[in-house]
């Protein structure tokens, strides 16, 4: 026992604790950099002069960039925003976690033991603050932010607090193209219509240029609001004290961007001033510019390291600044991997992965079309316009794209191909960066592994309560699922066995994804033509027997209303609903004769009455001639 009334021994305990509080203190005191993030809505870098000689000019963002560094390849994961801001504020990749719908139909938790970035700021001493976007598909812990709302302010620290605030600008937002015919002939824009250049896959008519020139002036607009916030950081003398990143949430917004994984979608501006008291926290020096590729998964562990914070593993991203990154790493980096699921009531599956100039796209269901309806979307006159013109048959080959099936694979030399038209993958040049983006790709989706390759609906009743785990669990299986969805990248002949043994399994998700492939060989796959009828009338899964109709009414196999009216009938969930109308109004679009006509009766009520309801949505598009 140790006598503490030994004059010696309090002297020495009275020391040690004196040592240990100023090792506290001076841990607790060490000086941290101030971080802001800027960030403008639905932008990609396509828009900005920055990058694009016929970009809007956007003088206090080139101010910045004089002063930083300019990423030329910074990259959103996803192209909407719910899904990109989950992949920023967790670190993870969507579909790993499953954050990966848009809109979400339940919230994920947080995968076990991992915190909201600004969380760990928080406990790093940081005053953090968001003004005021949040839009996550996570639940949150209610620990991430001291101020989140539209007048969180910085100012509101402790005096000598450091602080990390992102200030959320909506001026580029895609609400705002959402005029009418009135309003564009009485608003005359302030750049010049005449000196627009459409992206080649869009119609050179005088709606594309107004709504072109009109998102150029919306890019001013908000470069004067941005320009006006720096001023105040300057004002409160904290230019020297804090490290500023400007950055779009992801692309967008003229048709073929936002909701689209085409560069358009996910290639986004992005600036980071970092001034001379932290520059040793930059392998790149300020005034220049990288092609070095950074993704949204990296900015939390990046800012985490600026900060002085160990990033989490079970974060996916990187760091790409701070303590440790060096010039050489910042050089090695040169892949990016991008995914697109749900968008509101639209569904699709498509990932991407780009390494250099190359780009890779893997449509895991070749048969849908981009232009498949979509209610948000197509409040925009630029797409409505677009179209009608295909309707008319007044489109060109690029531009007609759009309205038409996609090969599985696209492979795009972005170099020479900056806007993704010219698809590659059958040139026999290019079968060896083929084959190996495919693979990397193959690998990607494996690893993760990667929850889309479940139907929404499966996983929000099995594995939403815990979807890391849920996926560890399943990791076998969805790469079984994701080998038959790649037959049909062999031919048919090849894969005939194998699609029949997928059929014919007592997996139901085999069944699916192979009635999938059926469906991306068309009428080469005939032969399963009378597998499908019998799976129409007798699976036990409801899914499988939408997939099977779809198959055979694509092929233009006739599959009475009824039938499709007893599948939706059937569904047990609104996501389930709603997966099996995307069906219906793909054939819809693609097929003139198709008819069917689905009354809000048969469902709840509250799938089909409040406004925004995405199974609302689907049967209005459905039950009305869009002709």
């Amino acid at each position: 026992m140790t006598n503490y009334s030994n004059p010696l021994t309090r002297m020495l305990f009275f020391l040690l604790g004196m040592f240990l509080t100023q090792g506290v203190q001076a841990q607790t005191n060490v000086e941290k950099p101030n971080i802001i993030w800027l960030v403008t809505e639905d932008n990609s870098k396509h828009f900005l002069k920055l990058y694009d000689e016929g970009g809007a000019s956007m003088p206090n963002i080139e101010t910045l960039a004089n002063k930083g560094i300019v990423f030329n390849n910074a990259f959103s994961n996803a192209p909407v925003c719910s899904v990109a801001r989950s992949t920023i504020i967790s670190g993870c990749y969507a579909p790993r976690v499953g954050a990966q719908y848009h809109r979400r139909m339940q919230l994920s938790p947080m995968p076990d033991g991992l915190k909201m970035f600004p969380e760990y700021l928080r406990n790093a001493g940081y005053y953090t603050t968001n003004n005021a976007k949040e839009d996550y598909n996570f639940i949150k812990s209610g620990n991430e932010w001291d101020e989140s709302s539209r007048k969180a302010s910085y100012k509101n620290r402790k005096p000598g607090q450091p602080f990390f605030h992102i200030q959320n600008f909506g001026t580029t937002h895609e609400g705002q193209l959402h005029f009418s015919k009135d309003q564009m002939q009485l608003n005359k824009t302030k750049t010049s219509i005449e000196n627009i250049a459409v992206f080649p896959y869009h119609p050179n008519t005088p709606t594309y240029r107004y709504t072109k020139a009109y998102y150029h002036d919306l890019h001013q607009k908000v470069d004067t609001q941005i320009g006006n916030f720096i001023k105040q950081i300057g004002d409160d003398g904290l230019m020297e004290d804090t490290i500023i990143f400007y950055y779009g949430d992801h692309g967008g917004v003229l048709p073929r961007s936002k909701g689209y994984v085409y560069e358009s979608g996910l290639n986004v501006p992005m600036v980071v001033y970092i001034p001379k008291k932290w520059k040793h926290l930059s392998p790149v020096k300020m005034g220049s510019r990288t092609d070095a590729f950074v993704q949204f998964i990296d900015l939390a562990p990046t800012v985490l390291n600026i900060a002085g914070v160990a990033a989490p593993e079970q974060m996916d991203g990187k760091s790409f600044l701070g303590k440790g990154i060096t010039k050489e790493n910042l050089d090695e980096r040169n892949t990016t991997f991008g995914y697109a699921d749900r968008f509101d009531e639209k569904y699709d599956l498509v990932r991407t992965i780009r390494k250099g100039k190359y780009k890779y796209i893997r449509n895991y269901q070749p048969f849908n079309v981009d232009a498949l309806f979509n209610f948000y979307r197509y409040k925009m006159l630029a797409y409505k316009e677009w179209h009608q013109l295909f309707e008319d048959g007044e489109l060109n080959e690029v531009q007609q794209q759009f309205f038409k099936p996609r090969a599985a694979e696209g492979l795009y030399d972005i170099e020479k191909d900056p806007h993704e038209v010219q698809n590659l993958a059958t040139d026999l040049a290019n079968k060896s960066i083929l084959e190996e983006l495919r693979s990397d790709l193959q690998k990607q989706v494996k690893l993760m592994p990667d929850l889309s390759f479940y139907p929404e609906s499966y996983f929000l009743e099995k594995g939403i309560s815990n979807p890391v785990t849920f996926g560890q669990q399943n990791k076998a299986e969805i790469a079984e699922l994701v080998a038959i969805a790649d037959l049909s990248l062999k031919s048919f002949g090849e894969v005939k066995d194998e699609i029949k043994k997928s059929l014919e399994s007592d997996n139901p998700w085999k069944r699916y994804w192979g009635l999938i492939v059926c469906s991306s060989f068309g009428e080469h796959a005939s032969y399963f033509h009378k597998t499908a009828v019998k799976m129409i009338e007798n699976d036990k899964e409801n899914l499988v027997r939408i997939r099977a109709a779809e198959f055979l009414a694509l092929n233009d196999q006739k599959v009475s209303s009824h039938s499709f009216l007893e599948i939706v009938k059937n569904a047990k969930s609104e996501a389930e609903t709603n997966l099996i109308l995307n069906s219906i109004a793909l054939l819809k679009t693609l097929k003139p004769d198709f008819k069917i006509n689905i009354t809000k009766s048969i469902f709840p009520s509250d799938w089909v009455e409040k406004e925004g309801d995405l199974v609302k949505r689907r049967i209005e598009f459905i039950n009305t001639n869009h002709k």
